[in-house]
């Protein structure tokens, strides 16, 4: 019987763990969106943009971006950092709504599936990287407003940074 308690408590422990929206080892933990965060590229309050949000850890406190899509250039532009410690972006298929994507609910970016030529427009107006926790729900946004899905490794850094930024073609790497 002992046994069989320690194998139900043991169990009740891992699906709690597995539940957790803890950061993967070794990175940082994602930080809450408050009223003090100000969007790197556009300097405004990121609270006054619609659509998924992004931070990038970056020393002490986070660097943070009024679209996901902004999170996503910041690891492709050249003259940008790359010894960030972790990349989160809004999980959208725990968002509330599109105005208000949340803010607590981060998911790693590099492990997001997203959604890419959608009619949905990010914060600035611009095409979204639309970033979801599970395939399915990406695939059921994508079904309701257009695009594809893809995986961080697969966005295209024309789609991102637009066809006229130099080298930028086809799919990017990390450096």
């Amino acid at each position: 019987m002992r046994h069989l308690w320690f194998l139900v408590i043991s169990l009740a422990a891992l699906i709690l763990a597995g539940c957790s929206e803890e950061a993967p080892p070794g990175m940082p933990k994602p930080f809450a969106l408050t009223e003090e965060a100000m969007g790197r590229y556009c300097g405004m309050n990121v609270l006054e943009h619609a659509g998924p949000k992004g931070q990038i850890i970056l020393g002490p406190e986070p660097i943070w971006f009024s679209s996901a899509r902004d999170a996503v250039a910041f690891t492709m532009l050249p003259e940008e950092p790359k010894n960030y410690s972790a990349i989160y972006v809004s999980d959208m298929s725990k968002a509330p709504s599109w105005d208000n994507p949340g803010a607590e609910n981060w998911i790693d970016a590099r492990t997001a599936f997203y959604v890419i030529g959608s009619s949905a427009q990010g914060g600035m107006g611009a095409a979204e990287t639309v970033p979801f926790s599970t395939k399915e729900m990406a695939d059921q946004f994508a079904q309701a407003n257009g695009g594809q899905v893809v995986t961080f490794e697969n966005i295209p850094v024309d789609y991102v940074l637009g066809s006229d930024h130099t080298g930028a073609s086809g799919t990017r790497s990390e450096e």
